[in-house]
């Protein structure tokens, strides 16, 4: 180990161990890897449209159809792999919401239904949802006060 002994010293030891930042590759990660699951949802909707579904219904089946894909992926530990290598690529779309979910589920299903899977289920979305909410409710306030007037 190195002798520290002026603010100098540690600095070049700190510079020395920290790695290359590799922000910009990370960033293009990301971007591909979230255009390409909403480039599959693209897919999926067209899909269900060809099938004779109005496009609302369509929106509604390609959700529930990612929802299911991002579940699977995280059931079958592929999912992780994705996130590791994409990072908030893999979080921003709807699957990555629906792997926040099972994750702790799938994670702690040892424990039981009411203690495992009950208890953990919203451990990570569930302050997503409570402020989602709130927020939601905020907004529609502030617009119906705005708009009652007229």
């Amino acid at each position: 180990m190195e002798r520290i002994e002026t603010k100098k010293d540690y600095q070049d030891y700190v510079d020395k161990i920290t790695p290359n930042s590799r922000t910009a590759f990370n960033i293009l990660k990301a971007f591909i890897v979230g255009g390409l699951i909403c480039l599959g949802g693209q897919f999926i909707m067209d899909f269900w449209e060809a099938r004779g579904l109005a496009q609302t219904d369509a929106a509604s089946a390609t959700s529930i159809t990612l929802i299911f894909i991002g579940i699977l992926l995280t059931a079958l530990n592929i999912y992780s792999k994705i996130g590791k290598f994409a990072g908030a690529g893999s979080i921003v779309p709807i699957t990555g919401f629906a792997n926040s979910i099972a994750s702790p589920a799938i994670e702690f299903k040892s424990e039981g239904l009411i203690l495992g899977v009950g208890a953990k289920l919203f451990q990570i979305a569930g302050p997503v949802l409570v402020y989602g909410t709130a927020t939601s409710m905020l907004v529609g306030l502030i617009y119906f006060l705005f708009t009652a007037s007229n």
